[in-house]
């Protein structure tokens, strides 16, 4: 299938591992120019080598207020336009509500929310003059509340507010604004969590795998590439019809409206 995404322009956030690393790999194979951001310049690079003069790496710090309009300012100076912003960008501190420090809670609405909302911003004059889209990679705890997830569950949920609001301003401006929200999806983040789980049960990672799988009531944990086919097809002209639309990808862990 054409997604008619050859030759646009993306900025991918967080493009260095996991989510981020497979939605720029997966654009640029649909022939997009990329503009990649993470802080670590090394992982960017190693993703960049193949791709030649088509992607853009910028290992700069999001949670810095000026930096986001530097990554568009260096968008347009590289590739002359934008079409397509993939906030994917962010994480937050878990744990007990009653342990967590305010700095916690600022680092994690700095990097996730205020990170996108500030690149949305920047972003937006030049994505309505290419009738261009944002793609919000979010997570189901900003529609489920959890205990140990207090951050990332108000900082989603914030951000899945925002998706509807530029949405619905994009309707006004012709910028579509779709959201993702991921459930357990196989990356370091997640390895981290399966090697903690199986060393409080002293069984393998295998069956640490499976078990946190059912105890969420799902069949698997999800692949990243699996998300990026997603952002894709979202990002594209055949979504065009895709305005606000916030998508559980989550294997069916996600049951409530």
């Amino acid at each position: 299938m054409d997604l008619q995404l050859t030759d646009k322009v993306a900025i991918v956030t967080g493009a260095s591992k996991g989510i981020g690393r497979a939605i720029a790999e997966t654009l640029a194979g649909e022939g997009m120019r990329l503009v990649i951001v993470a802080r670590s310049r090394a992982q960017l690079e190693e993703l960049a080598a193949p791709l030649g003069d088509r992607v853009l790496v910028h290992a700069v710090d999001l949670m810095t207020p000026e930096v986001p309009a530097a990554v568009i300012e260096a968008t347009l100076a590289r590739f002359g336009r934008l079409d397509v912003l993939v906030n994917n960008a962010g994480a937050a501190t878990r744990g007990d509500f009653l342990t967590l420090s305010d700095a916690d809670w600022a680092d994690g609405f700095a990097l996730k929310f205020l990170g996108a909302m500030r690149l949305s911003r920047a972003a937006w004059p030049h994505l309505r003059a290419s009738g261009g889209s944002i793609v919000n990679i979010v997570g189901i705890g900003g529609r489920t509340g959890s205990a140990e997830f207090a951050i990332g569950g108000a900082v989603n949920a914030a951000l899945l507010n925002l998706t509807k609001v530029l949405a619905d301003r994009g309707v006004r401006d012709g910028v579509r604004v779709n959201a993702i929200n991921p459930g357990g999806i196989a990356t370091d983040r997640l390895q981290v969590r399966l090697k903690t789980f199986a060393a409080e049960r002293s069984i393998d990672l295998g069956e640490a795998e499976r078990q946190m799988a059912r105890a969420v009531g799902v069949a698997r944990f999800g692949q990243p590439d699996e998300i990026a086919r997603l952002v894709a097809f979202l990002a594209s002209p055949l979504a065009a019809f895709c305005q606000g639309s916030i998508v559980d990808a989550d294997g069916g862990q996600t049951r409530t409206l």
